[in-house]
């Protein structure tokens, strides 16, 4: 299985996880700000703080600035970002995924989409949450995690500062609290890491909302491959159910870019899609 070198210590905790109760919700996302603050308004309407969510086609931002996967120029960083773009006119989202949580004490999302941009160019990668403007009303349907959520804190393993899992103080789930927030960390497959998961808690069939992270590269179905290493991708769809031998067996559809400019999507293959820096998640046991 294909690897890189982080420059800190691993994690013993390989997937991260924190039992929540989840809601799935449908947003109404209001024009003329910041699209974080649309999103975090429509959850804080709800009563969530934490969430997740799926792009849909067709959502408008403008002005919006983003960020590509990029290599390194330290030691510091298995991998980074690009410089900041900033396409004229308005860029309308084709697919991507989101996770809503706090990152020093305020709301904040880390998004991953590819979009059609003004000029008729095709581009995906990095929103960028305080310079990326929502531009036109839209409906989103989104999971809301209680209990739970994502919070943003120093990764030693990446050196980046990472959305995890963390519980809400008192939180005692129980049986029927069904949702899982989680986060998978680098050099392991991310099919044996959910399958593996699932396996563990007696969990048969799941799905999988949201979906932002990145892999070493890709590994499709159909044969198709990402050779460059650095990607950030979104899970367009996703679902676990028992296999041939009745073990859990997870199916995933992504959308990515890799540093290169390089576009790609479709079902990847189980086995020989190992995470680059994270994944993050919630899964719903059904």
């Amino acid at each position: 299985m294909r690897t890189i070198r982080q420059p800190g210590p691993a994690n013993p905790e390989r997937v991260q996880w924190a039992q929540a109760r989840g809601q799935r919700l449908t947003l109404e996302l209001k024009p003329g700000q910041l699209l974080l603050d649309a999103i975090s308004e429509a959850f804080a309407a709800q009563g969530f703080d934490s969430g997740v969510l799926r792009l849909p086609a067709g959502l408008a931002l403008s002005p919006f600035a983003y960020v590509m996967p990029a290599l390194s120029q330290t030691s510091e960083h298995a991998a980074f970002y690009s410089e900041t773009f900033r396409p004229e006119g308005v860029a309308r989202i084709e697919t991507g995924a989101l996770t809503f949580g706090t990152r020093d004490g305020a709301p904040f999302f880390h998004g991953h989409a590819l979009w059609r941009e003004a000029d008729g160019r095709r581009n995906g990668g990095h929103i960028l949450p305080d310079q990326s403007f929502l531009a036109e009303p839209v409906t989103v349907e989104a999971v809301g995690i209680d209990g739970a959520g994502f919070v943003a804190r120093p990764d030693p393993e990446t050196n980046f500062k990472l959305f995890m899992p963390a519980p809400q103080p008192g939180f005692v789930p129980s049986p029927q609290d069904r949702f899982f927030v989680l986060r998978l960390c680098p050099n392991q497959d991310v099919f044996a890491a959910l399958e593996g998961f699932c396996s563990d808690r007696g969990i048969a069939r799941a799905r999988i909302h949201g979906g932002v992270g990145s892999t070493i590269g890709a590994r499709f179905i159909d044969g198709g491959a990402t050779e460059p290493f650095a990607t950030e991708i979104a899970i367009t769809a996703g679902s676990v159910a028992p296999g041939r031998d009745g073990r859990p067996e997870a199916g995933i559809a992504i959308a990515l870019v890799d540093y290169t400019g390089g576009i790609a999507q479709g079902s990847l293959r189980r086995g020989d899609n190992p995470v680059l820096m994270t994944l993050e998640l919630v899964l719903e046991a059904e």
